[in-house]
């Protein structure tokens, strides 16, 4: 039976841990919370506010939608849903390239299975900005250029959601599939009606990883879209800058709305997602 200094010495500790927690989630947070305020602001306002210090920095006096209604009205909008198709269409074909190669190389037994996991593993740890001059030369000689099929194609074979998804999948015991195969399935069978189904909280996390490379992809799409009814969502928010001036509250606003989307995700999903990851390294 715990002493009752012991038990005071816990629930101190706890309280400190708890507020050193809070502390530091709050100063992350503050930036975002910062920028969300002066998107509401005009440009002048923002850095009035930030002398001297005080309350003013994240209550504004005055709150303006014009910066909103500037980018409804401008090409931004048609960036986002640029992003928005490319990312969608990323994420479903993406998880089909990706699962059915986990399963294979996971479930299926092939003569060189290890060394195709060699290249996919060597394939994520490649930064995509090394090849992608390269890449993009190719595809223009392809006559690939501001297309949504060239936006599409590099973010479908990601490494890191097939490496993900087999260590998932090699944890899910053979005994199954080998019962399946008995009752008459063949490989598709067992792939879609036996790991898929098991495989929920490993398919978020691949479809997250997924989302995450064509959402934040700037250098890619900067480098294969340069019409302006293809450009994506970051491209489009560098292209606010202006010449002669940078308007401040339309750049702010626009950060929010390309935060928002993965910020809504990462809420609902940050449990599969964390634990996908914790299973990546149970098998090797």
């Amino acid at each position: 039976m715990a002493l009752p200094h012991e038990i005071a010495t816990t629930r101190l500790r706890t309280i400190l841990v708890t507020i050193l927690a809070w502390s530091i989630g709050i100063c992350f947070a503050l930036p975002l919370i910062w920028m969300f305020v002066s998107s509401f602001r005009t440009g002048t306002e923002i850095f009035s506010s930030l002398y001297p210090l005080g309350p003013a920095l994240l209550l504004p006096e005055r709150i303006t939608l014009e910066n909103y209604q500037s980018l409804l009205d401008s090409p931004f909008a048609l960036s986002v849903g640029n992003s928005l198709i490319v990312t969608a269409i990323t994420i479903i074909i993406g998880l089909m390239i990706s699962a059915s190669a986990a399963f294979a190389l996971s479930a299926l037994d092939f003569k060189g299975s290890k060394a195709v996991f060699g290249i996919v593993v060597l394939s994520f740890l490649i930064p995509f900005d090394a090849i992608a001059v390269p890449l993009a030369n190719q595809f223009r000689d392809w006559g690939l250029a501001n297309t949504y099929t060239a936006l599409i194609l590099p973010g479908l074979a990601n490494g890191f959601a097939i490496f993900v998804l087999r260590q998932f999948f090699l944890a899910i015991p053979r005994e199954l599939a080998e019962a399946a195969t008995l009752d008459g399935l063949g490989p598709w069978g067992v792939f879609w009606r036996i790991y898929l189904p098991l495989s929920r909280t490993a398919l978020i996390g691949a479809g997250f990883t997924l989302f995450l490379f064509q959402w934040g992809a700037y250098l890619w799409p900067l480098l294969i879209a340069t019409d302006p009814s293809m450009v994506l969502g970051p491209v489009a928010l560098a292209n606010l800058n202006g010449q002669f001036e940078v308007n401040f509250g339309r750049i702010f606003a626009a950060s929010v709305l390309l935060t928002i989307v993965p910020l809504v995700l990462l809420l609902f999903f940050q449990k599969y997602f964390t634990a996908s990851l914790a299973t990546s390294g149970s098998k090797g």
